[in-house]
């Protein structure tokens, strides 16, 4: 017989005829009711069982936890809760679960806990619903570049340059960490290493794209990208995703508009095909939001966030509009922001971002033209000398959500900014050639999954919306 996922029999119930299911345990009341889910949904099915008609050893394994396969007649629930249910003919145990061991049991878990159970906690409602609307999402940013003429590049995930600059990378070597071999100036050899040179894992595939994207058009990268970042907030992790589109021939607007489009379309495909899984952690931010203080509460449910940013269009200012609007916001003159705001060129923090977004323009911003000094070396320099065409999109609830620019095309200028900083101009001879070759204006942004599940979900910490987060003294699992 054809095993049936729940999600199908509750969709389109086969009524009154013989149906196969598998799935986990999720409560066994009376001896009598099973709750099964599968995970194929939010929603479990009511299996009913005639307990006298089941050996004593059957029952004693059927507990929280225990993987079942049930036969049995699909017919109308008499109870509440459930259109249909089974009553059961046939059950198999393909595994039981000690109930006085296994330790996902059918109540309240604090998120600290299910943490460290990281490998069990996809089987509570929570953690199923969100990673089921991150799967979606996924789907949803590929079908959306592959619609639009991208085509997808995988980025090296060992690379010898740090596109950011910020120096925060997980180093690559199988040299012997205890006695590495040393130069004459005793320091690490790492010509003797793997790769001849010094190399980390990357925390960017951008530089990497701009290359295809000088050849292909339209690319986009979405894979793990790390940063040895030392913090332990609830922002933070240690390996996460990243989605990076490079686009041959677009300038910033062209960037901006690319940006607003792909973020209301991937939103619209959750809200047409996440809606119980929303529903439900729409559920769960409201119990959540009642326990804080009123002040600190969302104006917006989390599926009515979902449609603002669908709905609105983004407000577009640069860098320098929105330094003087929060130079003169209330907070800063009352000394309410934890970072004040005195002059132009201060590097925005979350508090600033989340201010323009939910008090004073109450719908995403787009800011742009970012004084130079406080991005990276790649972004185009604007005619003023003091500003790059740099743009960042900030959403309620979260800030920055995109980041993201116009790149320097220009060989000269290109080359000046990285002596000014710095750089080994050896380590980027590839990244020059782009400007020698065809150069052309070319723009792209980064977005952070896991931000943007997190935006999805409602979910409070960074750490719940990937399957096995990596932060720092933390690689369990």
């Amino acid at each position: 017989m054809k095993s049936h996922s729940i999600k199908e029999l509750l969709q389109t119930p086969l009524l009154n005829q013989e149906v196969e299911v598998n799935g986990w345990v999720r409560t066994f009341r009376s001896n009598r009711f099973i709750a099964l889910n599968d995970g194929s949904t939010i929603d479990n099915i009511q299996c009913v069982v005639d307990f006298e008609e089941l050996e004593e050893d059957l029952l004693k394994k059927i507990a929280t936890g225990a993987a079942l396969q049930i036969n049995g007649i699909l017919v109308e629930s008499q109870g509440r809760g459930q259109s249909v249910e089974i009553q059961v003919k046939d059950i198999f145990v393909h595994g039981g679960a000690d109930p006085d061991e296994y330790p996902i049991q059918p109540k309240k878990h604090s998120m600290e806990f299910l943490r460290e159970q990281a490998h069990l906690r996809i089987r509570t409602n929570t953690f199923a619903a969100v990673m089921r609307v991150r799967s979606a999402l996924a789907y949803a940013i590929h079908a959306y570049f592959q619609k639009n003429g991208f085509y997808y590049f995988h980025a090296p995930i060992i690379t010898g340059s740090d596109a950011e600059g910020a120096g925060e990378m997980f180093r690559v070597s199988t040299l012997d960490p205890i006695k590495p071999p040393l130069t004459d100036k005793g320091e690490v050899n790492y010509k003797e290493d793997f790769f001849g040179k010094e190399t980390n894992l990357t925390v960017s595939g951008q530089l990497e794209a701009e290359a295809y994207a000088m050849a292909l058009g339209k690319v986009y990268t979405f894979g793990p990208t790390f940063r040895a970042e030392n913090s332990n907030t609830s922002r933070h992790l240690a390996e996460f995703w990243m989605i990076e589109p490079e686009m041959a021939f677009y300038d910033l607007k062209d960037n901006m508009d690319l940006a607003e489009d792909f973020i209301k379309n991937i939103i619209s495909y959750l809200l047409e095909n996440c809606e119980r899984d929303l529903i439900f952690l729409e559920k769960r931010l409201l119990d959540e939001e009642k326990t804080k203080p009123m002040a600190e509460r969302s104006e917006m449910s989390l599926i009515e966030r979902l449609k603002f940013i669908v709905e609105n269009k983004f407000i577009r200012i640069t860098y320098t509009e929105a330094i003087e609007i929060l130079k003169n916001s209330k907070p800063n003159k009352k000394k309410k922001f934890q970072f004040p705001i005195n002059e132009w060129g201060a590097d925005l923090q979350s508090e600033h971002e989340r201010f323009l977004v939910e008090k004073h323009f109450k719908c995403p911003v787009i800011l742009f033209d970012y004084p130079a000094k406080i991005k990276a070396f790649y972004m185009r320099l604007n005619e003023d000398g003091k500003t790059v065409r740099a743009m960042d999109i900030l959403f309620p609830g979260i800030g920055e959500i995109v980041g993201g620019s116009q790149r320097e095309e220009r060989l000269d200028v290109l080359k000046e900014k990285i002596d000014t900083l710095g750089i080994d101009e050896e380590e980027l001879w590839w990244y020059l050639d782009l400007r020698k070759f065809g150069t052309a204006i070319h723009s792209g942004f980064g977005m952070g999954f896991e931000r943007m599940v997190q935006f999805a979900t409602g979910m409070g910490n960074i750490r719940d919306v990937i399957p096995f987060p990596r932060t720092p003294q933390n690689a369990e699992f």
